[in-house]
């Protein structure tokens, strides 16, 4: 199993001056750290105009800079939204950043969320799936060599060369952001690797494990002529401390996390409120003095906890299969500090194990690929629940404010 540090640059209100630098420099650093203690990935989001959610319009030049700090971590969008930049200037960022990194990237995609993001590009929300398979049509041969021209019904492009070329022949690995589980099927019948969210359940990761798998051998149907990807990653909440006490008492700004995300996420087709008019931390600090309980609740999911209680939780996932998981702890106000050491335990005394056993998974991967190991079709509607009883829970009202 390999492991990823993943960010949305939260920043809660109230807002001070400096404080989107010293984010930015904050996240710059504990990249850098992660590099030196041996993860795998860092993967950075694309999101624009939700407030205190995220302040990462721009993950190609947050990558760029970690690129200049880091040495061997895999360097991933996760995600470039295809549905609000023309094709070939995601084709000529993805190569810029390859070139810079010499070699790293991971171009992940994705379709983005909601109308308040997409509104302001011009972009129907009902219209977003079929924009990103177009885009993924055009933008795969422009990697390539020589003149490229695309006529299709969102994008129109005489013949031009784009330019420069990636590092990576033919082209960087590819994803696609599965905000939705079932997409995790679709991601696998594309050929492309899925970034989901975290499992409810070692049973529930089992389930998607083949469902995933099963598409990618059997039902495979790539959109162009891209190299398969065969990977599927997890994002898990995450804090690791030398007790389980501590590490959920550093871990506050993880339900803030969720708070946030339902907020957003509650009804994707209804505009949020104005800029300005709702303090989302303001709301999440009087959801959690009336809901103390649920916000105790919402600590105990994902890895949080002890080296040795995750280490429990992840013997559990690892036997399902799953190729990566990506540690989400750069939420609301958990501190530079609390990450830094949180990243340094769990690389010690947890990522060890779970790296040894890499070429073990590898070749039942490639067994898997090979058809030699035939996976159970397991019915996955009982594991569609994003997330979950012990998740922060909105009302409609709420999540209307």
């Amino acid at each position: 199993m390999k492991f990823g540090i993943f960010y949305e640059l939260q920043l809660p209100r109230p807002w001070q001056p400096g404080g989107e630098l010293q984010l930015y420099q904050n996240a710059l650093d504990q990249v850098e750290l992660a590099d030196r203690l041996g993860y795998d990935y860092a993967w950075e989001v694309e999101h624009h105009f939700l407030e205190e959610y995220s302040h990462s319009p721009a993950p190609e030049v947050f990558l760029a800079a970690a690129s200049q700090r880091t040495k061997r971590i895999r360097l991933a969008h996760g995600i470039m939204q295809l549905t609000t930049t023309h094709p070939a200037r995601c084709a000529e960022r993805i190569a810029a950043l390859d070139l810079v990194s010499n070699g790293r990237v991971e171009f992940g995609t994705g379709e983005s969320a909601s109308v308040t993001e997409l509104q302001p590009f011009g972009v129907a929300f009902d219209e977003k799936r079929a924009i990103w398979e177009e885009a993924i049509r055009a933008i795969i041969p422009m990697f390539g060599e020589g003149g490229v021209e695309h006529h299709g019904k969102y994008f129109d492009m005489p013949l031009r060369n784009v330019l420069p070329k990636p590092v990576q022949k033919p082209h960087p690995p590819l994803w696609v952001a599965c905000s939705q589980l079932e997409t995790i099927e679709m991601a696998g019948r594309r050929g492309l690797g899925a970034l989901a969210f975290q499992f409810l359940s070692a049973d529930a990761a089992h389930a998607w494990v083949h469902a995933y798998y099963n598409a990618f051998t059997k039902r495979q149907q790539k959109l162009a002529d891209y190299v398969t990807n065969p990977n599927l990653a997890i994002t898990s909440y995450f804090m690791c401390a030398e007790t389980d006490d501590e590490a959920r008492r550093r871990a506050d700004g993880i339900p803030f996390f969720q708070f946030a995300l339902r907020f957003y996420g509650q009804s994707a087709m209804r505009e949020r409120p104005a800029p300005g008019t709702v303090n989302l931390w303001d709301e999440y600090e009087k959801w959690k003095r009336a809901n103390q309980e649920a916000h105790q609740r919402a600590l105990s999911g994902g890895l949080i906890g002890s080296p040795e209680t995750l280490r429990q939780k992840l013997r559990k996932f690892e036997t399902s299969n799953i190729d990566s998981v990506i540690l989400l702890n750069q939420a609301g106000k958990n501190t530079h500090e609390d990450i830094c050491e949180s990243l340094k335990l769990f690389a010690r005394e947890v990522m060890p194990e779970f790296h040894a056993h890499i070429p073990e998974h590898e070749e039942w991967k490639a067994k898997v690929l090979a058809r030699e190991i035939e996976l159970e079709e397991i019915d996955t509607q009982p594991f569609r629940d994003r997330y979950g009883p012990n998740s922060v829970q909105l009302t409609p009202a709420q999540a209307a404010e």
